[in-house]
């Protein structure tokens, strides 16, 4: 079962819609606990997209038994940078990869002829 949204440019209210749809699209296929690692976690990736780009953002969502895969593509034309985690001190902004990596089952970042994916999955069980 697969979810897809596509989000304008600095739709910021978009996150809470989307956040609606994923719990929505979740109900019957998972926990509470995931739902929620899973909302929290598409924000966080969602408003990345949104604040730093200007092309807006498309969101996959594709659920299989024992596998949640979330995907945030970006459309920024120029060359996709390698992930930047911050550490815990970098004051109040940039936390949300370091959410993603400390939450997520496994996650990275995939170029695209245009843009980047920025994507988590969870399982269950940490690798």
């Amino acid at each position: 079962m697969t979810l897809h949204r596509r989000l304008g440019h600095a739709d910021l209210p978009a996150v809470g819609e989307v956040r609606g749809a994923l719990r929505e699209f979740l109900r019957h296929r998972s926990g509470p606990e995931e739902t929620d690692t899973a909302e929290l976690l598409l924000s966080e990736l969602v408003t990345n997209a949104l604040i730093h780009t200007r092309n807006g953002a498309a969101v996959t969502v594709t659920s299989a038994p024992g596998r949640l895969r979330v995907e945030v593509r970006d459309f920024v034309t120029r060359q996709a940078p390698a992930p930047y985690v911050p550490n815990a001190d970098d004051g109040t902004h940039g936390r949300g990869l370091l959410l993603v990596r400390s939450l997520a089952d496994s996650w990275g970042v995939t170029a695209q002829a245009l843009g980047k994916v920025v994507w988590f999955e969870l399982t269950g069980e940490k690798p």
